[in-house]
């Protein structure tokens, strides 16, 4: 019974990254990956459960910039398919930990070949383009920032700070691939980055459309809290000015139950992945 039970978690979680009908599996580990196996970054992108959180609090702030939201917004039928644009960030983030270098540096080229087309106007008026470096640093500092975040909070909340500066500072070889500039190498030059580029971020109606999607339905049923958790668990991640640009919130009395239901779910899919 307890082998079928982790084969069905197992299989969930595949088919929620992988699009299995097109004959998709899971990114095998490489030997000859752009980061060494005992590296900071396969620790902490091997963790289902905190990558999932993370990767929601990531898109929730990336969001908050304009010119990521046009991107977004103009480029991409996100409305129809916001599970498949989230499948598609899952599978390039595995790739470019674990997959063989050429797969990893295939898919950055992939990525930067579809940025080139994706540029436009503001409401305001103000051009934008995904290529732009400052954009792409966006990108990449929500994401590294909330992936660490999320592992602290799920996997290891005894983390070095050595262990954190050294996070960013290997994943400085995606955002570099990727064409961003500035490049946090430590925590405080992560945190500093977010600061320079608040005075930027807004949030709207449009913005507020695409938070709606990302987060999904509340759900009605015991089948939907898993996701419903690690959906408040990452709104509680998120940096108290994102919450409140988001209108999004956990009060102080929820906090405690969101993270401990959140801790479950992350275990019980290191559990079934073990």
């Amino acid at each position: 019974m307890t082998d079928r039970f982790k084969q069905s978690i197992r299989l969930q979680v595949v088919r929620l990254l992988n699009d299995v009908d097109r004959g998709e599996a899971p990114v095998p580990r490489s030997a000859n990956a752009l980061f060494h196996p005992r590296s900071v970054v396969w620790r902490v992108h091997g963790d289902v459960g905190s990558m999932m959180v993370g990767g929601i609090t990531s898109l929730l702030m990336q969001m908050l910039h304009p010119s990521v939201l046009a991107g977004v917004w103009d480029h991409s039928n996100f409305r129809a398919d916001m599970h498949g644009r989230l499948r598609r960030t899952a599978r390039f983030i595995a790739t470019t930990t674990y997959g063989d270098r050429e797969a990893a540096h295939a898919a950055i080229n992939r990525v930067r070949t579809i940025h080139e087309k994706v540029r436009g106007l503001l409401p305001d008026g103000t051009p934008y383009r995904a290529n732009d470096p400052e954009l792409l640093a966006w990108v990449h500092v929500t994401e590294t920032t909330s992936f660490l975040a999320a592992w602290i909070r799920y996997g290891n909340p005894l983390m070095s700070a050595a262990d954190q500066d050294r996070y960013f500072a290997e994943m400085a070889t995606i955002g570099h691939a990727m064409g961003a500039d500035p490049l946090p190498r430590s925590q405080s030059e992560a945190r500093a980055i977010i600061k320079g580029m608040r005075p930027e971020l807004k949030a709207d109606a449009r913005t507020e459309e695409v938070a709606k999607l990302i987060l999904g339905p509340p759900g009605i049923s015991p089948k939907d809290l898993p996701r419903m958790l690690a959906m408040q668990a990452a709104i509680d991640l998120l940096p108290s000015w994102a919450r409140r640009m988001h209108k999004l919130s956990t009060s102080p009395l929820e906090r405690p139950f969101v993270r401990a239901g959140a801790f479950g779910v992350v275990q019980t899919l290191r559990w079934a992945f073990r």
